[in-house]
């Protein structure tokens, strides 16, 4: 993997786009209405986007997108999940808009969510299947990878949420709209994958650092005892493990970022950083998500408080493109091909240098 202090590119997206995300969605977030037990698309808020030139965003200008890289997606889709806006940007734009180009088709400008059926036609828990024109499918075709934009009304779809009530559904396509689809170049289906996870670290450490702020804040300001609660030895310790646990699930997705758009996925390093942010995104979460309720306590857990806005998301994000445990299970075997001998090379460079002979 390479050395990216040996690169000549960014590695942290503009800091004017960042300024203007980062506007853009607090403003959203103060203007939003009270939460709602279950999540759907806001329809104005896309618009809005669209006008932008966000939910295009990585897209080459060519293809009608707005030329962005990964950095800038990351950023797009971290501060977005920070305000918990209902917004399809990874699948739309990262995942569906991306497998169009590679395959060659045409991209409308209709709302997309995208999918992997399986060997039957059917995928489950896809998310905005409901609120897209068309469904863009990556299926594995015994050896042959095909990419298929299928207009809804072609597809069965199985109305479902997932646990953080965002429309989840089950879809299912007629064989025959997949077999028409274009084949595709063998790394297209095997990047999907690490692109869907790292898209979803992204999102899932977006929403930890505005807990963060949240957590902090609330220490602060709730009183106990006659003073802050933030002044309790055991309060300073759960809101510093949230801190922590968040600062290092964003060194982990930020290098793997960095990466990404250093080398247009290229760098063969790719599985093992994926690999480490999502693994680290994974175990980050489970004490971010606890600690920040005990800090909040009950008013954490109620419908009008934002807390739960933030925290049941990462928990469904976490578990999509690859549990917790088979990330861990990847890294764990990617650590035991290289041995003792090469097991820092592969944790410095992504790759295990070559054995030397005896």
């Amino acid at each position: 993997m390479t050395d990216l202090r040996d690169l000549a590119v960014p590695t942290r997206p503009d800091p004017d786009l960042v300024g203007m995300l980062t506007e853009l969605f607090d403003d959203y977030r103060s203007a939003r209405v009270a939460p709602t037990e279950v999540v759907d698309l806001d329809g104005d808020l896309w618009r809005r986007l669209d006008g932008l030139g966000l939910t295009r965003l990585t897209g080459s200008e060519a293809a009608g997108g707005s030329g962005g890289g990964w950095l800038e997606a990351a950023a797009l889709l971290g501060i977005a999940a920070g305000a918990a806006a209902p917004v399809p940007l990874a699948e739309h734009d990262v995942l569906g808009g991306w497998l169009l180009e590679a395959a060659g088709l045409a991209n409308d400008g209709g709302l997309r969510t995208v999918c992997r059926p399986d060997p039957s036609g059917v995928a489950l828990n896809v998310t905005w299947a409901r609120d897209a024109s068309s469904i863009v499918a990556l299926w594995e075709d015994r050896d042959d990878w095909r990419v298929v934009d299928v207009p809804v009304d072609r597809v069965g779809i199985e109305e479902r949420r997932n646990l953080a009530g965002e429309p989840s559904d089950t879809v299912e396509f007629d064989l025959g709209d997949l077999e028409a689809g274009v084949v595709v170049a063998h790394e297209i289906g095997e990047q999907f994958h690490l692109r869907g996870a790292l898209a979803r670290c992204a999102q899932v450490v977006g929403a930890m650092e505005r807990i963060v702020e949240v957590t902090v804040d609330h220490a602060r300001e709730r009183t106990q005892f006659g003073r802050p609660i933030g002044r309790f030895q055991a309060v300073q310790n759960l809101v510093a493990d949230v801190a922590a646990e968040t600062a290092l699930a964003r060194a982990a997705t930020d290098t793997a970022v960095a990466r990404a758009a250093a080398s247009d996925w290229r760098d063969p390093g790719m599985l093992f950083a994926v690999a480490v942010a999502k693994s680290c995104a994974g175990h980050s979460a489970s004490v971010v998500v606890r600690n920040a309720h005990q800090v909040l306590g009950a008013i954490g857990t109620t419908l009008e408080h934002e807390l739960h806005t933030l925290t049941k998301p990462i928990l469904a994000r976490r578990s999509e493109y690859g549990s917790l445990h088979e990330w861990d299970e990847t890294l764990t075997a990617l650590a035991a091909s290289a041995g003792h001998d090469r097991l820092w090379s592969l944790v410095t460079t992504g790759r295990a240098a070559p054995r030397r002979p005896h």
